[in-house]
């Protein structure tokens, strides 16, 4: 259970610094994408902090023999790039171009967002159902290796 609350902790800290940075706003997103344009680097400097954050709380993390909430740390061990991995990637990407929201912002924006944030979350919920169900059924082969990533 500690281990929930601490994600709801975390993911509730996440959505105010989306808020605060301004990042729920497509029209930030889609300013820091249009370098030929308008270009906002309001995303750049945000992704900065939260790198500079994140390689500290590694730093402290991995200090520790093992988390303060499990019994070991979870660690990706596959470093390949596959199809599927490139396709969600691909279509993550152009989401997020066109749209200028991701997963994180969306539900930030919920209760401010009105219908086009439901719809985008309903997509979203509606592609994350037909993976689950291609998974299921073996439509989708679990690997076809494009680059492998050394040690």
């Amino acid at each position: 259970m500690k281990h929930k609350l601490t994600a709801l902790v975390a993911g509730f800290i996440f959505g105010i610094g989306l808020t605060i940075s301004q990042m729920i706003n497509p029209a930030k997103v889609i300013g820091f994408l249009d370098i030929l344009g308008d270009w906002d680097p309001s995303l750049a400097l945000v992704m900065i902090g939260a790198l500079i954050i994140t390689a500290i709380g590694y730093r402290l993390a991995w200090r520790r023999e093992t988390p303060v909430f499990a019994e070991r740390f979870q660690v990706p061990g596959n470093r390949q790039i596959d199809k599927r991995l490139a396709t969600g990637a691909t279509l993550f990407g152009v989401g997020w171009g066109l749209i200028g929201l991701c997963p994180g912002p969306a539900f930030s924006t919920i209760a401010i967002g009105g219908l086009p944030i439901i719809v985008f979350l309903g997509a979203m919920a509606v592609g994350m159902a037909l993976v689950s169900f291609s998974d299921r059924i073996g439509l989708v082969p679990a690997s076809h290796t494009i680059i492998t990533g050394g040690d």
